[in-house]
């Protein structure tokens, strides 16, 4: 199947984006919040079946030796059909020779582990919404 893929967030229904986000599982935010976290995005993915948006993904990053993913997004029906590989692959384009962290939903390591990623020994992290995150499994 041959899939659209836009680069930059201009004309993006940012509502479509948070339904997106939303039916995967992940984290939601109000629009105004979602809109300006891709935005403010080192690069930013949006992938449509047509008119469809389909998937979603974004990276931040200082351009040279750091970078981290976020935000990757498939609705339910087109997982398992790559959609998730082509997001990566297009945000992979943009960070080469560069380190790369994500941390994924719980249940999703063996995607990200088909694809070269390693689980870190030393990851920490701090959260605004410690116990919620806790609750579904992202920290100890």
């Amino acid at each position: 199947m041959q899939y659209r893929i836009q680069r930059k967030g201009d004309h993006i229904d940012w509502q479509e984006v948070c339904k997106v986000l939303q039916e995967a599982g992940l984290a939601t935010h109000s629009v105004e919040l979602t809109r300006k976290a891709f935005e403010n995005s080192y690069c930013e993915v949006f992938v449509f079946d047509s008119d469809l948006l389909i998937g979603v993904g974004r990276a931040i990053s200082d351009g040279a030796y750091q970078a981290a993913i976020y935000d990757i997004a498939v609705l339910p029906t087109y997982q398992g059909k790559k959609v998730g590989r082509l997001i990566v692959d297009e945000i992979h384009r943009d960070l080469q020779n560069i380190n790369i962290i994500l941390y994924a939903s719980p249940g999703k390591e063996p995607f990200y582990s088909k694809i070269g990623y390693c689980r870190m020994i030393t990851g920490m992290a701090k959260f605004n919404n410690e116990s919620i995150m806790r609750e579904k499994g992202f920290i100890e």
